[in-house]
């Protein structure tokens, strides 16, 4: 009989490990997807520094080097944000919205930067913050933390969408 519930017990602790590999390996999912929406913005943001520099631009605008550094903790944040809702809550409404967000994010540099369209990407940053705005509420049902850790990619989204705004309006 020990021998049986010992077998259970060894079969228990090898599930749980391979529970523990598989977050891990959705955490890199996670990741990946994040990167490849990273990526695709990167693509269309190469070589753009000359020509941010020379659009007509408010004051408070950030210099070029700023983007980077700050998209790469918000991208982080996105990845980790999706993983941990995805842990409590599976694959339901909240990963939906944060999927679309995530696409919309994607979407933006190669309308601003690659094509130069900045009415275009301003409509593209406001269904942006929209969505990410519904992502925050959704996630907030399943992971507080989660919810939290969208609050400064919603921040910066809201000031990317006046930049955004303010740029297309004084480059008209």
């Amino acid at each position: 009989m020990e021998r049986k519930h010992s077998r259970v017990r060894q079969r228990a602790r090898s599930s749980e490990g391979a529970g523990d590999r598989s977050r891990w390996w959705a955490l890199l999912s996670f990741g990946a997807a994040v990167c490849c929406a990273a990526a695709i913005g990167g693509l269309a943001a190469r070589d753009s520094s000359a020509d941010y520099a020379g659009l007509e631009q408010p004051v408070w605008a950030p210099p070029a080097g700023v983007f980077g550094p700050v998209w790469t903790v918000l991208y982080a944040m996105i990845a980790i944000s999706g993983w941990l809702v995805w842990r409590r809550g599976g694959f339901g409404s909240a990963l939906w919205a944060w999927s679309a967000q995530l696409v919309l994010n994607a979407a933006w540099s190669p309308l601003f930067f690659g094509a130069g369209q900045y009415g275009l990407a301003f409509a593209d940053i406001i269904l942006l913050w929209s969505a990410i705005g519904g992502t925050v509420l959704l996630s907030s049902r399943i992971s507080r933390v989660a919810a939290i850790l969208l609050l400064p990619y919603w921040a910066w989204v809201s000031y990317a969408a006046l930049l955004n705004l303010s740029i297309w309006r004084l480059n008209a």
